[in-house]
């Protein structure tokens, strides 16, 4: 895999590859859709919003909890490039989880601009923390916890597994996760910092995204990183999969390629109980 495929790229091809709203005409139509499931699922299920993990607004997360003690506890972040969408946007992905026994953590973090990105993996640390700090109090395992993403989330989740979680804080144990999930994410950000349409929100230095690359760390400790992206996806999230997979060998555990799925209904396919993406959860989770 070539790291160094945005050297010499035209900026429009790297707009036309990591730009993937504009390449689904369709999307407001599906933002519309989840947010109408996602209300439907807070309505429909027992939900607890807006735990602060941190002072600030944006630190918060929603928890749904197991419907019987000692259960995983999967912790969802969303993406969005860092710089959009909220975690009440895919509270869709709960109820077949914890249909199936789960308990599910979205979080929140603070967006771009107003946040870089090592500010915002510092505070999805320190919302995984808080949840490996609180599972007992709400039924979860805090000995069963694992982390899924998408894109820019699926990044946070990547740069999860590679902290080092006892220099981080003595109380955590060395592996707070037992698993991860990247579906669509971005592990190399240099050619993130030189795209168009993210560089003014971003204001990512090349120093400060080789900084924030998870191709850069090694896992502190062996983690089975499943990874996931859907068929119709550009040519460089295909990339960026196969590079943190060959940066990752020892972590290296399931791969989907999702027939007929975009940047966007990939999430879908997490949701759906029929879909090979959501065995792979429910598996890692050890649920099936």
């Amino acid at each position: 895999m070539n790291r160094r495929y945005h050297r010499g790229v035209k900026p429009r091809e790297l707009d036309r590859q990591y730009n993937a709203r504009a390449a689904i005409p369709e999307h407001p139509e599906i933002f519309a859709r989840w947010a109408e499931s996602s209300a439907a699922a807070r309505d429909a299920l027992p939900c607890e919003t807006d735990f602060y993990y941190g002072p600030k607004p944006s630190q918060t997360l929603d928890l749904f909890p197991p419907k019987r003690p000692g259960a995983p506890l999967l912790v969802f972040i969303h993406g969005g490039w860092w710089r959009s969408l909220d975690k009440r946007d895919f509270s869709f992905i709960a109820p077949p989880f914890l249909a199936a026994g789960a308990a599910v953590a979205l979080i929140n973090y603070s967006l771009a601009p107003q946040a870089r990105i090592e500010d915002i993996v510092r505070e999805a640390l320190a919302a995984c923390a808080w949840c490996w700090r609180n599972a007992g109090s709400f039924g979860a395992d805090p000995d069963r916890l694992h982390v899924a993403g998408h894109s820019a989330g699926g990044h946070l989740a990547a740069m999860t597994l590679a902290a080092d979680w006892r220099a981080y804080a003595a109380d955590l144990p060395p592996r707070l996760f037992k698993s991860g999930l990247a579906v669509s994410g971005v592990y190399d950000l240099e050619p993130v910092a030189d795209t168009p349409f993210l560089k003014q929100d971003l204001r990512l230095s090349r120093r400060a995204a080789r900084k924030a690359s998870p191709v850069r760390y090694t896992p502190p400790r062996g983690v089975p990183l499943h990874t996931a992206v859907g068929e119709h996806e550009s040519a460089e999230f295909h990339r960026q999969t196969g590079l943190i997979r060959a940066a990752w060998p020892h972590c290296a555990a399931g791969h989907h390629t999702l027939e007929g799925h975009n940047h966007l209904t990939v999430m879908d396919a997490l949701a759906d109980p029929t879909s090979p993406l959501h065995g792979c959860a429910l598996r890692m989770q050890g649920l099936s």
